[in-house]
């Protein structure tokens, strides 16, 4: 499938973002290259990287017009990436706009997780609204997806550079430089990981472990190092937006329930060479950007979890809307046998509707479960 350029620009957030921008300062994090600055500079008249009121820290000569307050006088917007990265950020920003409040708007992109670096330093409570923008997901690309554009984003990932390629040599060029610049320039610049090799070598061991889960025991064996340091680093990864962990769902006494091990996704899911758990890993990545969405801009908690029982009985995915489950998701390549799982934690929880979605055409009800193609999931469930 062949997408337009302008698609980058409009992002599913933009709407919401440019209403917030009335009243308050907007923080957009999320993974390195999924679009932020691109999103960005579409709020500013004629903006490119070299627009005045555009800054990223990452610019030798940004950081000094910054820290030396060198800012444009007549820019009623001021954008700011990547300033996570300097160590009394949320000081400056504080008093920027404490000050300029009611004669400029800002906007503030990270490829970190701004919550978690907000730590130290002036609180910014009630000065922003937090969004996490994510790869491109099915009703992004076309508000009524096909089987093409399900298999684009499952072949080529959600981030633009690849998707909008059309090309799986693109996207193997595009993963090897994302991986290496994680890990020589973010977690260098905000993290202190002395052992990157190790840790390169826990990013390659990732995507074999999608789909069950993740035993940090067998990690630590494998690297070689504690079970703290495996964890510290996974934490590091998910505040980098490389990969999330969902924890299991055991909101009934009539479970035996998992309690304790999560799963582990990652948001570039063509890492996954099994096409099933290839699969699995995109619809998690759809379901929590649609979690995201919602939290963000309705102010709603939003869960994500999974169901999985200590016989190994399992159905992929929980929704939950203010600790109240909405549906359940499974996740089958094919659209004829219906998880006899569904039916055991249909009669042993409150979910009230279950889902079995699929890359193939059928669209039928059974025994009280939908089993549909995602495109059809994503189109009734009006997903961003």
């Amino acid at each position: 499938m062949v997408y337009s350029y302008c698609m980058r620009c409009n992002r599913y957030i933009k709407k919401a973002v440019t209403s917030d921008l009335k009243s308050k300062m907007v923080f957009i994090s999320g993974p390195r290259q999924v679009g932020k600055t691109t999103l960005s500079l579409t709020f500013l008249k004629q903006g490119a990287e070299d627009h005045p009121a555009y800054f990223n820290w990452d610019s030798r000569m940004d950081r000094q017009r910054l820290i030396s307050g060198q800012l444009p006088s007549h820019q009623p917007l001021l954008i700011f990436d990547e300033i996570h990265k300097y160590s009394r950020w949320r000081n400056f920003l504080k008093g920027l706009y404490d000050k300029q409040k009611s004669k400029r708007k800002f906007i503030i992109t990270g490829s970190g997780s701004l919550r978690h670096y907000s730590r130290g330093g002036d609180s910014l409570q009630g000065r922003y609204y937090a969004y996490r923008l994510h790869p491109f997901s099915l009703r992004e690309l076309n508000k009524k997806p096909t089987k093409d554009d399900l298999m684009s984003l499952l072949n080529l990932s959600g981030f633009p550079e690849p998707l909008f390629s059309g090309s799986k040599t693109v996207l193997r060029r595009w993963t090897y430089n994302y991986l290496t610049q994680l890990v020589k320039e973010d977690i260098r610049d905000l993290e202190r990981v002395k052992e990157l090799d190790t840790l390169e070598a826990l990013i390659s061991a990732l995507p074999e472990r999608i789909g069950s889960p993740l035993s940090v025991k067998s990690l630590k064996e494998d690297l070689e190092v504690s079970h703290e340091t495996v964890d510290r680093w996974i934490r590091i990864l998910e505040n980098l937006f490389a990969c999330f962990r969902i924890a299991p769902f055991f909101g009934s006494n009539q479970l035996r329930a998992v309690k304790k091990e999560k799963k582990l996704y990652l948001y570039n899911w063509t890492q996954v060479d099994n096409l099933g758990l290839r699969f699995e890993n995109l619809v998690a990545c759809q379901l929590l950007k649609y979690c995201h969405f919602i939290e963000d801009t309705e102010g709603f908690k939003m869960e994500l979890k999974f169901l999985r029982d200590i016989n190994k009985r399992e159905v992929n995915f929980v929704v939950l809307k203010n600790k109240k489950p909405q549906f359940a998701v499974e996740c089958k390549s094919g659209d004829r046998n219906v998880s006899p799982y569904i039916r055991y934690f249909k009669e042993r929880t409150n979910i009230p509707k279950f889902y079995q979605v699929h890359l193939k055409n059928k669209d039928y009800e059974k025994d009280f479960v939908r089993v549909c193609p995602f495109e059809t999931f994503c189109k009734e469930l009006n997903m961003p």
